[in-house]
């Protein structure tokens, strides 16, 4: 599987394993989840993303108890912070709300790191663009994990270019990704400016929902299922892997992150990277996602 460079010293598999389910499994046993792991690193894939929020501030533990040396050794680790959510160890506050405080930021590090049983994180996120950010407290929380040396690198996900430039201007650490919803469905970010802010300074974005969370394949969207899998049929891969294959065609980078409980799935996700795509096959799917032609 190809790889993709973030930083002098963080590199990252091309397609990444999203977590966010792995706690709403029927199994969850160490044993079960390495064997997702196991699936995943069969293929090349070795970047796990979560975030501390993930299963009301729980996938995260059962991750760690699945972890062995070896096993960590072997990937890199994604979380996330910033949301407050009345559930879990929050499960006394009043409202659902962003943190993006020093000592909010700091004990999330924390979390994360005795939670996954781990002494550093490859790759930190603010999870969401926080309103009250206070640009030169968050950023300089950022590079204090950073210099410490329990964070490898650092990023934001779901931020616009003006709240990059905002944070990003109070830093002496670089932000070295984005990771924001592509699909598809949600194509927008082709032209409203996302992608191209992030292709322009060659920062890889991150894709989370590349299916769309499965709303790709309703009925309201049957032609462009029907076409998925045809080009599926020809290349002997099913339509999740060709539509994933849509957003590695494109210049900037993305990296699809994929989540699924399944083995079966998970042992599939490498197929997108076999997937051949020309320029008239990613316009022939972007015209049935868009419901018209391009102007």
């Amino acid at each position: 599987m190809d790889r993709i460079r973030l930083s002098d010293t963080l590199e990252m598999s091309r397609l990444v394993y999203g977590m966010w389910r792995l706690s709403d499994d029927a199994d969850t046993s160490p044993e079960h989840v390495r064997n997702k792991i196991a699936a995943c690193l069969d293929q090349g894939l070795t970047t796990m993303d979560q975030a501390d929020i993930y299963g009301g501030y729980e996938a995260e533990e059962v991750l760690g108890n699945a972890l062995t040396p070896e096993l960590r050794n072997r990937i890199e680790i994604v979380t996330k912070c910033d949301i407050v959510a009345p559930v879990g160890r929050y499960a006394d506050k009043r409202v659902k709300y962003y943190d993006t405080g020093r000592a909010h930021i700091l004990a999330s590090v924390e979390h994360s790191l005795r939670l996954m049983r781990i002494d550093h994180i490859d790759l930190l996120l603010i999870h969401r663009p926080d309103p009250l950010m206070d640009a030169c407290e968050t950023g300089a929380a950022l590079d204090e994990v950073v210099d410490s040396g329990k964070v490898r690198a650092v990023g934001v996900s779901n931020f616009r270019p003006w709240d990059w430039k905002l944070l990003q201007a109070s830093m002496r650490t670089p932000l070295v990704t984005n990771q924001i919803e592509i699909s598809l469905l949600h194509n927008a970010p082709f032209t409203n400016g996302d992608v191209a802010f992030h292709q322009r300074h060659g920062q890889p974005l991150m894709a989370w929902s590349p299916l769309g969370g499965g709303a790709l394949f309703d009925e309201g969207h049957a032609k462009l299922r029907a076409r998925l899998a045809e080009i599926g049929a020809e290349q002997g891969v099913d339509d999740s892997a060709v539509a994933i294959a849509w957003l590695l065609a494109h210049p900037a980078r993305i990296l699809p992150v994929l989540g699924t409980n399944r083995l079966d799935r998970i042992s599939r996700i490498g197929d997108a990277g076999t997937v051949r795509m020309d320029r008239e096959t990613w316009f022939d799917l972007y015209t049935l996602a868009l419901g018209h032609e391009v102007p």
